[in-house]
């Protein structure tokens, strides 16, 4: 990077914007990108080029057109929320070590929103028949089609969509996605399974009321708000509050013009509406994150009322489907923080150190590693890896715990942990009746069951058979010295001790480096004996000598 983090959340899109252009994070592509076929796999390279996460930018695409050869004024972003973790913290003024505490602070001391009365996001106005004038209401918009080849439709996926509970209401933020339909209609879909969905625990009781359901579409804002989407809160927390904790000061808010709710007022793009509780339309196909293409299915229709939006407004747009990606940055950062502080605070897990939530292809939600430090009792890992799979109902199909010398981002490494230090007899466990949760629906059922396994070690072992350390380290230096390709370590990237080993043998492998391997050689010589069967440990060979 070529500058440190400001201090302090940004207050906006473009605020945040161009402190990623100050840190190195943002590139700009000024050359024309077809935003219907180009712009979005351009971008997924970035996941799928081999990079390192610290190679990611966000892109600002400032010359954007249509397959029919229209040209926008209105540039995209996309990466620019979580194309990294680093960009991620970027949007929270913080150092990337410490997104876990902003949030774990921010959901305990959340600050109440202001409400003004007149906003950025209000500049322009659209309502009545200029939304309905080809190219004037949402067809003025640069939407990009985030799966080439298999979306039906542009999508709105970077959304911040707010609905009101009928009954108390408080205010829910949650992202969905947007397809659309006409220049004023939107398919919009709320998940619907267990834990899913705020905004559709509102619909059914508009439901009920036999009304349809206000949503506000919110398209850009500050990072810190957008954030309250992707996480789980509880369903009667006003994320407002939050997204002011996660900011350290007050989110600036605006009524609706068309629509009794209130959003961010310097949002770049508000989208109004009210969503049909009698009749759904088909939405879909649409590449989803878990992996798959999501295919039709009948959900939400959302009739436009009013677009508002800055003067000069910027366009966010998300890399989602195939994880890793953009979507699942947003979603890991926060949650693995969130689930460590459950363990460590509301359930007393002893020993537990991390929480690392699997991403590349699975998503974050099916698998889930555990780290402990080494020694932790049984019952502690045990209480961790059930506490870990029953915090949300979505997350936790698969839990592994692992010692603490495994890198648990490794899983080459726990697949190490697993071959050697689990017996399946024993340190395995499948229980039954679990959601089947987010997924591609084709030919599963409503139940699936939980594997946790103990994969920690249980017992003294020899050390890794790598070489130690100092040796490692000299010859990467040597390697950079004789420019040799780049190289990005990968734990574990040197040999070390797991309880198992004797001074004596230390002894001999300091006289071999040294080039006195012949004195190892007359010792061993005078110990030489008979009537033993090869591969006989010289230790129960030898057992007045056992260190």
């Amino acid at each position: 990077m070529s500058a440190s983090i400001p201090q302090g959340a940004p207050s906006d899109l473009q605020e945040h914007l161009a402190r990623l252009e100050q840190l190195g994070l943002l590139t700009r592509i000024d050359r024309p990108i077809d935003k219907d076929s180009e712009l979005h796999p351009l971008a997924r390279w970035q996941f799928q080029g081999g990079l390192h996460e610290t190679e990611r930018r966000a892109f600002l695409f400032t010359n954007v057109v249509g397959a029919k050869g229209e040209a926008y004024d209105i540039p995209v972003v996309v990466g620019g929320l979580a194309a990294s973790p680093a960009i991620y913290a970027a949007g929270l003024g913080v150092p990337v070590d410490q997104i876990g505490d902003v949030w774990v602070k921010a959901m305990a001391q959340p600050v109440e929103p202001v409400l003004v009365t007149e906003a950025p996001c209000q500049e322009v106005v659209l309502t009545g028949a200029a939304l309905q004038t080809p190219g004037g209401g949402l067809g003025h918009l640069p939407v990009p089609i985030s799966t080439p080849g298999f979306d039906a439709a542009p999508y709105l996926t970077a959304t911040l969509c707010v609905t009101r509970d009928p009954e108390n209401g408080i205010q829910n933020m949650g992202t969905y996605r947007a397809q659309l339909k006409a220049d004023d209609r939107l398919g919009v879909r709320m998940a619907t399974r267990l834990s899913g969905a705020g905004g559709y625990l509102h619909w059914q009781k508009y439901k009920a009321l036999g009304r349809p359901m206000p949503c506000a579409i919110v398209i850009g804002c500050a990072p810190a708000v957008l954030f309250t989407g992707p996480q789980k809160l509880p369903v009667d927390q006003d994320e407002m509050a939050v997204a002011g904790g996660l900011m350290g000061r007050p989110v600036r808010t605006v009524r609706c013009k068309t629509i009794d709710l209130v959003v961010p007022a310097d949002s770049e793009i508000v989208i109004e509406g009210l969503i049909d509780t009698d009749l759904l339309e088909p939405e879909g196909p649409f590449g989803e994150s878990h992996g798959h293409v999501a295919l039709e299915d009948f959900n939400m229709s959302m009739r436009v009322t009013a677009i508002t939006r800055k003067r000069k407004p910027v366009f966010v747009s998300i890399v989602s489907q195939v994880t890793p990606s953009e979507s699942s940055v947003l979603k890991k950062v926060a949650y693995e923080p969130m689930f460590l502080q459950h363990l460590k605070q509301v359930l007393g897990i002893r020993g537990i150190r991390r929480v690392v939530m699997h991403e590349p292809l699975t998503n974050l939600r099916k698998v889930i590693f555990l780290q402990f430090a080494k020694g932790t009792p049984k019952p502690e890992v045990w209480r961790g890896l059930q506490g870990a799979a029953t915090l949300q109902a979505q997350c936790g199909k698969l839990v592994i715990a692992v010692s603490e010398d495994i890198n648990p981002e490794n899983a080459d490494a726990v697949f190490w942990s697993l071959a050697y230090r689990s017996d399946f007899s024993e340190d395995l466990l499948v229980t039954p009746y679990r959601s089947s949760g987010h997924g591609p629906k084709s030919g599963r059922g409503a139940l699936e069951g939980t594997l946790l396994i103990d994969a920690t070690l249980k017992h003294d072992m020899p050390p890794l058979a790598l070489p130690a350390e100092e040796y490692m380290t000299r010859a990467k230096a040597i390697w950079e010295e004789l420019d040799l390709p780049r190289i990005a370590p990968q734990s574990p990237w040197h040999g070390y001790e797991l309880g198992d080993w004797a001074p004596e043998w230390t002894g001999f492998a300091d006289a071999a480096v040294a080039g006195d391997w012949r004195a190892t050689g007359d010792q061993t010589f005078a110990r030489r004996r008979g009537g033993l069967k090869p591969e006989t440990p010289v230790r129960a060979a030898e057992a007045p000598r056992k260190s």
